[in-house]
C-alpha cells in the first residue's frame, strides 16, 4: 500500500498527490513514469513521476480526471492509498547522460502545453540542479488551465507563458513563441516537447525548421506500460518502438505522427462508455447516440 501524504488541486481540472514510496524515491530518475492502480480491480494508469526526494521518501504524481478510473483517484483523500504503485519505469530523460561539461556547453528549451508541465518540471528541477539554466514555454488553452508557474520560475532560466485566449501573458500557442524567440536571436540545440499530440506534433514541425533536434515524450499512448499489451507500438524512423519499454522519449523528427495520431484515438469511445455508465450508476445501456 502507498499512502497519499497531500491532495492538492492544481488547477479546475488537475490534481497532484504526493506518495509514501521510499524504495522508489530512491530509484526515481527525471522522465521516468509509475504504475499506480487503486482498488484491487483497478485499471493500470502509467503517470510521470513529476518529483521526489529520497529524503523524505516521497514521489509526486499530477493526473487529470478523464477516465473512470482516475476520476476515481480523485476521490481519494490523505491517509488513503494506492494498491500497487510500480517503477520506476521507462528510460530516464537522456540529458542524464551527458556529462556536466557538456549539458553547460547547450542551449536547451523546454515546451509543456496540459499536463505536460508535470513531466517537463523534474528535469529543468534536475538541469538547474546541474548548474543549467532551461529555458521554458509554458502553453494552455486559458489562465485558469495554468499550474507550476512559480515551481517552474524558480528552476527555469526564462519562462515564457502563452495561452490560447490570450487571458494571461502572450497570446497564442507554444509555436508562434518559438517562432518570436528564433526571430530574437535566441540560439538552441536542443528542444524536449511534452504535451498533448497534436501539440508534440506542430512543436516538432517549428523547430524542424530550425534545425533543432527535438525529443518528445509518448506517454499519451501508453496503456499497460510493461510492453506486453502492444498498445504502446509505434515507429521512429525505420524501427517499431514501444513506448513503455523503449521510452517514452523518443527523437520527434523520426516519429510516425499519423500513426501516433491514429493511435492515441484507438480507445476513445470505449472510454467514453465507461465514464457514462459510471457517472449515471451504471444505468446507462446505450441508444443516446453519443457513444460513437
Amino acid at each position: 500500500m502507498f499512502k497519499i501524504l497531500s491532495k492538492t488541486q492544481l488547477n479546475a481540472v488537475v490534481w497532484e498527490f504526493v506518495l509514501e514510496a521510499p524504495l522508489l524515491a530512491q530509484h526515481a530518475k527525471p522522465g521516468q513514469f509509475l504504475i499506480v492502480r487503486a482498488g484491487e480491480t483497478g485499471e493500470r494508469i502509467p503517470l510521470t513521476i513529476c518529483d521526489y526526494d529520497a529524503e523524505k521518501g516521497t514521489v509526486t504524481i499530477v493526473f487529470q480526471p478523464v477516465g473512470v478510473s482516475t476520476m476515481k483517484f480523485q476521490e481519494l483523500n490523505p491517509g488513503d492509498a494506492f494498491d500497487d504503485v510500480v517503477g520506476p519505469l521507462g528510460r530516464p530523460s537522456e540529458l542524464l547522460s551527458l556529462s556536466d561539461e557538456e549539458l553547460r556547453s547547450k542551449k536547451i528549451l523546454f515546451v509543456c502545453g496540459g499536463v505536460g508541465t508535470a513531466p517537463v518540471y523534474p528535469q529543468v528541477k534536475w538541469l538547474n540542479a546541474h548548474g543549467v539554466k532551461a529555458d521554458v514555454i509554458i502553453g494552455c488553452r486559458t489562465h485558469d488551465l495554468l499550474f507550476y508557474e512559480d515551481k517552474m520560475r524558480d528552476v527555469a532560466g526564462n519562462l515564457y507563458v502563452t495561452t490560447d485566449d490570450g487571458s494571461y501573458m502572450h497570446k497564442g500557442v507554444v509555436t508562434t513563441v518559438i517562432d518570436e524567440l528564433v526571430a530574437e536571436g535566441k540560439h538552441y540545440d536542443l528542444c524536449v516537447a511534452i504535451g498533448p499530440m497534436i501539440m508534440m506534433k506542430f512543436c516538432t514541425l517549428t523547430t524542424k525548421k530550425y534545425e533543432i533536434p527535438t525529443i518528445v515524450s509518448m506517454n499519451p499512448i501508453m496503456v499497460d506500460g510493461t510492453g506486453m499489451c502492444g498498445a504502446c507500438r509505434l515507429t521512429v524512423g525505420d524501427e517499431v518502438k514501444f513506448a513503455c519499454v523503449d521510452g517514452p522519449e523518443f527523437d520527434g523528427f523520426k516519429i510516425d505522427w499519423a500513426e501516433c495520431l491514429k493511435r492515441s484515438q484507438m480507445y476513445k469511445t470505449v472510454e467514453g462508455e465507461a465514464k457514462l455508465r459510471y457517472e449515471e450508476g451504471r444505468t446507462h445501456e446505450g441508444g443516446c447516440g453519443h457513444c460513437g
